[in-house]
């Protein structure tokens, strides 16, 4: 550090408080220089160096692990990994919808498509986004942010041995628990936006949509798919999270050459987007069966369980827009995880499965 000599006193040139101890104790006497030292002939015994000063750190601030800080981060993750994942394929998932309904009609992906085309325009294809963005958002925001919650709550009941000998069952009870809250902010946008897909002229959207809904069968009515779509989304969620955590630990473990904490970030993210993509196609073969259920009982006003099942058949129930679905949501969850994925590691968490992060220290 640079000092002025005043007659008894010597003055520093630069603030003692922008530094501290540590790096004060880290230059030594050979690298002080003074004016009376500038003044003389440059000798390389005193002189061996320029000073260098190190700037400041502040320290870097991290999300404590199972914190409100860190559940309220899944749960913003969970926003934007489902709603603008939903929204993105709303073209497929109105063919899909559409075949359910009227399969004479929609007799495969490609006709699908050019009926729409046709029909409505290349605007139809993007028919019922709103309601697709909206619900689909305070969906992801209960699933993820309320699975992470229940994880931990079930593992912390459970206790450390049998939380690693049961781990597949927590996975199961912690994503079921989450998606019964996460389907009653669901189902509403859900009426609204199947009735708006499937029947043209029905309504532009959520604005005149959901009035429209609620002044034929009441606020109520919203609410008549929830359990076909508990039916759906529980099994789906379950399968979603047990066979992500799954197959991520096993492809850590038999695949990638590395442990999870010292391979890269692009490489975890890559593991996460292939588990989501293996685990989407095992959860549109578990749910369908219900997803036809949803689409069939929101489109016919009174419509029952029995109708569904005499009109479609069990077969029809399980296989009608199987194909579609299966393309449509392995990509979305391999897409969803990526994307939840990539926002912990952008807000300093770990990524999801593989290793299980320590908890904090009491």
């Amino acid at each position: 550090m640079a000092y002025t000599d005043n007659s008894s006193s010597r003055t520093p040139l630069i603030p003692n408080f922008l530094y501290n101890t540590a790096s004060s104790s880290s230059f030594s006497s050979s690298t002080i220089i003074t004016n009376n030292t500038l003044s003389q002939p440059c000798n390389e015994s005193i002189v061996k160096k320029p000073v260098l000063v190190a700037a400041p750190k502040e320290p870097s601030r991290k999300i404590e692990m199972f914190s409100p800080a860190y559940y309220g981060a899944c749960t913003f993750g969970g926003v934007m990994s489902c709603g603008l994942t939903h929204m993105a394929v709303t073209p497929l998932d109105l063919v899909k919808c559409n075949m359910q309904i009227d399969p004479a009609k929609y007799k495969s992906i490609s006709s699908g498509f050019g009926v729409l085309l046709k029909e409505q325009g290349a605007r139809g294809f993007f028919r019922g986004w709103v309601p697709t963005l909206l619900g689909y958002s305070a969906q992801g925001a209960c699933k993820y942010g309320f699975y992470e919650y229940f994880k931990k709550y079930y593992t912390d009941l459970a206790g450390p041995e049998n939380a690693a000998k049961y781990k597949t069952l927590i996975f199961l009870a912690g994503s079921a628990s989450a998606e019964v809250i996460a389907d009653v902010a669901l189902c509403p946008f859900e009426a609204v936006k199947v009735r708006v897909q499937t029947q043209p002229g029905f309504a532009r959207g959520l604005s005149d949509g959901l009035p429209k809904f609620v002044r034929a069968e009441g606020a109520s009515g919203l609410y008549k798919g929830l359990v076909p779509l508990w039916g759906r989304q529980i099994p789906y969620t379950m399968m979603k999270f047990a066979s992500f955590e799954t197959i991520v630990e096993q492809l850590y473990k038999n695949v990638i050459p590395t442990p999870k904490d010292q391979c890269s970030k692009s490489t975890q993210l890559g593991v996460s987007f292939a588990g989501g993509y293996l685990a989407g196609i095992l959860c549109a073969i578990v749910s369908h069966p219900a997803d036809n259920l949803v689409s069939f009982l929101n489109n016919a006003k009174g419509a029952t369980v029995g109708d569904a099942v005499n009109k479609l058949g069990v077969m029809g129930l399980c296989t009608r827009g199987l194909p579609i679905r299966i393309v449509m949501i392995g990509t979305l969850t391999g897409a969803q995880w990526g994307i939840y994925d990539s926002f912990k590691v952008f807000v300093g968490l770990p990524t999801t499965g593989g290793a299980a992060p320590p908890a904090p220290v009491k």
